[in-house]
């Protein structure tokens, strides 16, 4: 974490677009080269963030992505902007769309539901536990690659998921009605399923589609 001076911050963020905020103040700005800073805020004096800044969550995720081999943001730097009482972290973002801004423009695409079933099925075996995992996360690069961002709430562990978190995981991906309603709710889900199970279980794979049903 580098320390990042009131004058230097907002000679950082000048001329920045403000992409997500809330009460407290900006959470992410789009900055004048193109980079992205995320802020975080600790919402209590004493709190984990004091020694586990969310900021820094946030890069070492990152570089377990990258040795797994997932497409995602490169990490810039992380700094503590004491002045506001904010750390955050400074990215370039994953070039690509998210997988809803490819339905809205495309519609229908059944291809990519066996693709993302792979996908997740691969985040899953190499440990990767995205609690934000769903369709505006999930980015398809120009290279027709799949890859994660707004990766904050993340743990990797270096074995595959446990079939119960991976079920856990699903009930994540499921909870939004729009991502359910193409990937497992449409006559096509099936093969979003297939792909994801291929090589499991049959006891697993039962144990999926009764969350699913």
């Amino acid at each position: 974490m580098h320390p990042l001076e009131h004058s230097a911050y907002l000679a950082l963020r000048e001329n920045a677009t403000v992409l997500e905020a809330d009460g407290s103040g900006d959470k992410v700005l789009l900055l004048e080269d193109g980079t992205i800073l995320k802020l975080f805020r600790r919402k209590r004096l004493l709190s984990s963030a004091l020694l586990f800044p969310y900021a820094q969550r946030f890069a070492d995720n990152i570089d377990a992505l990258k040795k797994r081999g997932v497409p995602c943001p490169d990490v810039i730097a992380t700094y503590r902007i004491s002045s506001i009482s904010r750390d955050a972290v400074r990215y370039t973002p994953l070039p690509g769309l998210t997988i809803r801004q490819v339905l809205k423009q495309s519609g229908e695409n059944a291809p990519l539901r066996a693709e993302l079933g792979t996908f997740i099925a691969n985040l899953h075996d190499r440990g990767v536990y995205f609690r934000s995992l769903h369709l505006g996360n999930v980015i398809l690069t120009p290279e027709s690659k799949l890859g994660l961002i707004d990766i904050s709430d993340m743990k990797c562990q270096r074995r595959a998921l446990s079939e119960s978190k991976r079920l856990r995981n699903f009930q994540h991906l499921l909870r939004y009605k729009e991502d359910r309603a193409w990937l497992v709710d449409s006559d096509a889900g099936a093969a979003f399923v297939s792909a994801y199970t291929r090589g499991r279980s049959p006891h697993f794979t039962t144990r999926l589609q009764a969350l699913l049903d």
